[in-house]
């Protein structure tokens, strides 16, 4: 290979100035670039069976400090408002503490005041209307005072209709949510099975109310959640190593917003296109109706249904005909809905069928790349074998992981602009020239892109572990300029995107925010770090007013709670029959195998 066949040229953005930037570097630089490192600090974190309970304590012990509340009232205002504590603080600050309590129905009325029942009198339930001895009735916060079974039954059809995480008081007009220690130990004495259930539902509220935490969509599920500090429009790489939209929970596919790769995963999906086939191809018989596709080069067309018809008009027909006529027909007159229709559906065919060629090239061609890893390490072993000057190939992997990143990124390129440029979506946002004008300045950075991804893939190719020194070094910085400049490029293209095309997008009630895209991240789709979850990071007792997370209930009530404000629990609960479930799984998944 000749070093001429190195250089680019301007138009595919790979200059010689970059040749020159890195022609002097040694091998302690080699690490240009930190893409295959995941940055210090991570904002999203991976919560585990072990982390789970940990990561609801640190929000609880917040609200307990600061409303001086025992640990149900403090999850009881937590799950109402999603578990956001800011926004928790801004209703305190802006509504008060009275009207923070009533929204979520949180009763904090002392009742010790009044003098006890003595044990051996009753008091007669208004549910049930019967009279029971006290010591066989309940009060909650709220002060309504019902029989030990009525509460039970009322608790037991609660948790059965998914309602165990706010069940709320018995009382007409009584919007209090009940006390979880109590619904537990009245449940757990006669539905052990009942009760398991709603631990978990109150521990996995954290997950399912909270916007900021989502199930990783792994199949077979890995058992991790995830939680963003930040944007929800951002893409997450799980500690299983599934990349991920953290909005959508779909695969990561930026540049495409949710709203378009949800409708191009549906067009690829059903048989839309084998129907806009059919309609371009094809006309219905009007006897039968089943579509019939013109074979020669007569208008006079017979389906098997023994009907024959006129193609031009679709009208039924006699069989008698010329080469220029059909014997009693004539079908001269112009339909033009049937004609623009035709027109359209043949259109939109070839439209949608050049988005998915490229679409589908680039997607294969990150399967077939990906072999290119095991390749590439044997070769980088040998060379770093040999006694040579060149000991250092970072560069190589460096290279082959901004191949992948700017690969995907260009397969959904294509999707983007097919719905961007297409009247599916932005039909009134934009004029004809301006599409036309966006529609070119896309473009030109899409394959400029295309181009170095290209080069790119064909220099990672070489076998430069059969090469000699001076030709690596030439491999070497070749490599180096290209990933940096298909890293401007990515970059350039996303800036265009959220400012150029999307940011120029009127929202309306109908799209509101869903054509905004997660942020390009040079060192690639960000990795969750696991929760911290050491035994200093939370006190065993929260706030001075005595609400601990100690729990009001005894050791054989079925909690899971026993261990107080312990960051850690057990990672496997025992389940009725002896058998034993993951509190880390979906409350779904765990019905299913369990119950």
């Amino acid at each position: 290979m000749k070093d001429d066949d190195y250089v680019g040229s301007d138009e595919e953005f790979y200059t010689s100035d970059q040749e020159d930037d890195y022609s002097n570097e040694g091998p302690e630089n080699e690490d240009y670039d930190s893409s295959c490192i995941p940055p210090k600090g991570t904002t999203t974190k991976v919560i585990t069976k072990e982390s789970l309970l940990a990561a609801q304590k640190e929000d609880l012990c917040r609200v307990m400090d600061v409303l001086f509340l025992k640990e149900h009232h403090a999850r009881t205002l937590l799950i109402h408002h999603r578990w956001d504590v800011d926004k928790l603080f801004e209703v305190l600050v802006e509504k008060e503490r009275a009207f923070l309590f009533a929204e979520a129905g949180v009763s904090v009325v002392e009742h010790q005041d009044s003098e006890p029942l003595p044990p051996a009198s009753t008091i007669m339930c208004a549910i049930c209307i019967e009279d029971v001895p006290s010591n066989e009735a309940t009060t909650m916060d709220c002060g309504h005072c019902f029989c030990n079974g009525c509460w039970t039954e009322h608790f037991v059809v609660k948790i059965n209709d998914g309602q165990s995480k706010r069940i709320r008081c018995m009382a007409h007009n009584c919007n209090a949510i009940c006390d979880e220690a109590v619904v537990r130990n009245l449940v757990s004495n006669s539905h052990p099975d009942l009760a398991e259930k709603f631990d978990r539902f109150l521990l996995e509220s954290y997950i399912e109310d909270n916007k900021r935490v989502k199930w990783c969509p792994s199949t077979p599920h890995c058992g991790n959640a995830i939680r963003v500090e930040d944007d929800e429009f951002c893409e997450i790489e799980c500690s299983c190593g599934l990349q991920f939209c953290f909005r959508c929970s779909s695969q990561a596919h930026s540049p495409c917003s949710c709203l378009m790769w949800e409708l191009w995963a549906k067009k690829c999906r059903d048989e839309s296109e084998t129907v806009n086939w059919i309609t371009v191809h094809t006309k219905p018989c009007p006897k039968c109706h089943k579509p019939v596709e013109k074979n020669g080069g007569c208008n006079l067309v017979s389906c098997i249904c023994g009907q024959a018809f006129c193609w031009l008009c679709g009208g039924a027909t006699g069989r008698n005909h010329t080469w220029s006529s059909i014997e009693g027909h004539s079908c001269g007159r112009f339909k033009e809905d049937k004609e623009k229709n035709a027109e359209r559906a043949k259109r939109d065919l070839y439209r949608y069928m050049h988005y998915h060629k490229f679409y589908k090239a680039h997607t294969d061609s990150i399967k077939l790349e990906s072999k290119l890893k095991d390749t590439i390490q044997e070769k980088v072993s040998i060379s770093e074998s040999k006694e040579s000057k060149n000991r250092d190939f970072g560069w190589v992997t460096n290279g082959l992981c901004r191949l992948f990143r700017s690969r995907r990124i260009l397969s959904y390129s294509y999707p983007f602009a097919f719905y961007m440029f297409g009247e599916e979506l932005f039909k009134d946002q934009m004029t004809k020239e301006e599409r036309e004008m966006k529609q070119n300045l896309f473009e030109v950075q899409q394959q400029q892109l295309e181009a170095n991804v290209e080069k790119l893939s064909k220099f990672l190719e070489e076998p430069f572990d059969n090469y000699e020194d001076d030709k690596i070094v030439i491999v070497r910085m070749q490599v180096i300029n290209l990933s940096v400049a298909t890293d401007t490029l990515c970059k350039r293209m996303y800036d265009c995107i959220e400012n150029d095309l999307l940011g120029s997008v009127v929202p309306s009630v109908e799209l509101g925010t869903h054509h905004k895209i997660a942020p390009y991240k040079s060192e690639g789709i960000e990795k969750a770090s696991e929760l911290s979850i050491s035994d200093n990071d939370l006190p065993f007792h929260c706030g001075t007013n005595g609400g601990s997370l100690e729990p009001e209930y005894t050791s054989g009530s079925g909690s899971s709670y026993e261990s107080g404000c312990s960051s850690r629990k057990r990672a496997r609960k025992e389940g009725p029959g002896g058998g034993f479930f993951d509190l880390n799984l979906p409350a779904e998944v765990v019905d299913r195998n369990c119950f």
